[in-house]
């Protein structure tokens, strides 16, 4: 299997576009990947992998990583009965990642293209935004518009919602 980095820098570089890299040892907790990145300018994201009760839709939400999800709300906004965390299995079967690793950089493996992507309103004219690349041993800073520009070089729409 292709090292899930070098997958990310390909697309990145295939675009044109710069990043800065931090390599660190593994981030198991936002704390520990808080402290590796401590210092460089831009926002500090989580995305979460998300899907409705009967595990028909698939959601990604990138956000602040200082801030709590309100799951009424995104389930609001999405028109879902029930929304929930996706079990590490869907994370694996839909993106090949393993928990700690969910970043928009996984949708290079989602072969299905059946996630959507949500980008919260209050991070979305932040310069740059930090993310795991498909790994929790490295860090990544890219400008927010070159996130866009990557989510639709493959296919995806980003849906920026209040949250």
């Amino acid at each position: 299997m292709m090292d899930m980095f070098l997958e990310v820098k390909e697309k990145l570089d295939e675009l044109d576009i710069p990043f800065e890299l931090v390599e660190h040892e593994p981030a198991v907790t936002m704390e520990l990947a808080d402290k590796f990145i401590e210092g460089i300018e831009g926002v500090r994201t989580k995305t979460m992998f998300l899907t409705n009760r009967k595990k028909t839709e698939f959601y990604l939400l990138i956000m602040d990583d200082s801030k709590r999800l309100d799951m009424l709300r995104f389930k609001e906004i999405v028109s879902a009965n029930q929304i929930k965390m996706a079990s590490e299995k869907s994370l694996y079967e839909k993106m090949m990642l393993p928990p700690g690793t969910v970043s928009p950089f996984g949708l290079l493996n989602n072969k299905e293209k059946d996630i959507k992507v949500y980008i919260d309103k209050e991070i979305i004219n932040e310069e740059r935004m930090s993310f795991h690349p498909n790994t929790n041993e490295k860090t990544i800073f890219i400008k927010t518009s070159d996130l866009l520009k990557y989510l639709e070089s493959i296919g995806c729409d980003a849906n920026v919602i209040e949250i």
